[in-house]
């Protein structure tokens, strides 16, 4: 009787409500006088209004006006009267052709470079770079090396962003603080903390290139996630001493910081700071992230209090808060409120994500309830909604919670079909339930092909593995594969 209700529930939450051609979304959220929304504008990109016969009478027109490929009063001496004859222009056509064969050339190694930035290669566009530096148009700028340091920064790459700072300083480029700080934040990216004090300490040598708080924020969350919080203190001491005052930004990676690791005292003492000052007032981020905190946590109570406190504080709630209390609500098995929560987005006609869909239908993957879950993803393909990894990864976990592995297998193959990324939480979900079917044979051939796909199996990867063969008593299998572990320098946990 249970299941059939929270099931009769969460399908009224489901079940699709147009909106009405005569009601604005701004008049359905006045009517709600417990909810506060922000307003939002989109206003839609202008078309253009040139018509082709203007484009055309236009063309035409440049034509008429070049008539001649020389000025007035040279070769052939051409006068106001006389009639131009027609005179060979091959020469001319052949230094057109030059010409544009030149700016063909140009533009194609330019845009090359940029595409490849756009795209993530870094490898290609430090080879397109060396291309470009050859050509006698090209000179030293700021806006390209920045784009090749944060490039690089991303990719993993910290020691090539560095050769890349070197060599623009050679060439003459100054160095500015915006330069500096995406040379460190390559070293944060990659967790190299002292590489990054390094660049910080250069910078402070520097009158034009002194640190900001963008920088100062970049290190702090640096520190942050590698768990040193004493270097985040000496830090805002030092940001003190400068007259630096740390934004609601640095505030958000900190709160976010000291919540997952459990230190809420701190936590409470910066938010308080930020309730209290004047200079940096918390924002919804800030709401998402103490939303997250108590809810990854399953202190609902804390999650609800503090997020009446933020809606008192004049915060408005977003998609992605409503997100975060449909995710906790669903870990707790509490139904009721979160189907309360997707119907409140319904009433006040805010969307429903790829996220909104993937955690309802993780609450059911977890426990094992294929019916909800597969309804919820029908209904998230029926209003168009792209799926993603985690979609994939949520519908695996939950067929094999629910012993339904040959349902597995067709979501791997719709998964394929759909051209969904198959990263490393994609593979440990289908390890995992071929561990749970006892098919030990397919999670091989599964982690096989993880690593002819060049996917990096993790520690979870390995952990599943292990425990599989050790349930089976296959010691000669574990052997092997701590051998591999101990390759990849990957320790399982």
């Amino acid at each position: 009787m249970a299941s059939s209700s929270v099931s009769l529930s969460f399908s009224s939450s489901l079940h699709p409500h147009p909106l009405s051609p005569n009601k604005s979304p701004t008049a359905h959220r006045a009517q709600d006088p417990n909810f506060k929304l922000a307003h939002c504008a989109y206003a839609a990109p202008a078309k253009s209004t040139r018509s082709p016969s203007s484009s055309s009478s236009s063309s035409s027109s440049s034509s008429q006006t070049r008539k001649r490929h020389w000025k007035q009063g040279e070769f052939p001496g051409v006068s106001e009267t006389s009639v131009p004859r027609r005179t060979p222009l091959k020469n001319v056509k052949k230094k057109l052709d030059r010409k544009d064969k030149a700016k063909a050339w140009v533009n194609t190694v330019t845009e090359e470079f940029c595409h490849s930035i756009d795209n993530k290669q870094w490898l290609r566009a430090l080879e397109v770079f060396e291309m470009l530096k050859e050509q006698p148009f090209y000179q030293p700028k700021e806006g390209t090396y920045m784009r090749l340091l944060l490039l690089l920064g991303r990719s993993g790459q910290p020691q090539r962003a560095q050769g890349i700072f070197d060599e623009m300083v050679e060439e003459g480029c100054q160095p500015t603080a915006e330069l500096y700080t995406a040379l460190l934040t390559a070293y944060c990216r990659s967790n190299l903390i002292h590489e990054a004090f390094s660049v910080l300490n250069q910078m402070k040598t520097f009158p034009q290139c002194q640190p900001d708080v963008f920088t100062y924020s970049t290190l702090i969350k640096a520190c942050i996630d590698n768990l040193q919080f004493e270097l985040v203190e000496s830090l805002y001491e030092e940001m003190a001493a400068r007259s630096i005052t740390p934004n609601t930004v640095t505030q958000n990676v900190v709160l976010s910081g000291y919540g997952k690791a459990g230190m809420y005292d701190q936590m409470e003492r910066v938010l308080s700071g930020m309730l209290e000052g004047e200079s940096c007032k918390p924002d919804v981020w800030t709401m998402n992230v103490i939303l997250t905190i108590f809810g990854n946590k399953g202190q609902i109570e804390m999650m609800e209090r503090w997020y009446q406190k933020f809606r008192d504080f004049g915060i408005e709630p977003e998609t992605r808060t409503f997100n975060i209390l449909i995710n906790a609500y669903g870990k707790k098995k509490l139904y009721d409120k979160m189907s309360t929560v997707m119907e409140y987005m319904r009433k006040l006609h805010f969307p429903w994500t790829t996220a909104t869909y993937n955690n309802v239908i993780e609450a059911f993957a977890d426990v094992g309830d294929a019916k909800n879950m597969e309804y919820t993803f029908d209904q998230m393909r029926a209003e168009d909604m792209k799926a993603d990894t985690k979609t994939f990864c949520c519908l695996i976990r939950g067929y094999a919670n629910a012993g339904l592995f040959h349902k597995v297998i067709s979501s791997v193959q719709l998964a394929g079909k759909f051209e969904i990324p198959e990263n490393t939480t994609f593979y440990n979900a289908v390890i995992s339930a071929c561990a749970k079917a006892d098919d030990l044979m397919e999670m091989e051939r599964v982690f096989n092909r993880m690593k002819e796909k060049q996917v990096s199996p993790d520690s979870s990867t390995y952990a599943v593995m292990v425990e599989a063969y050790r349930k089976e008593g296959m010691n000669d299998k574990i052997y092997y594969l701590e051998q591999e572990i101990s390759a990849d320098a990957i320790q399982t946990d």
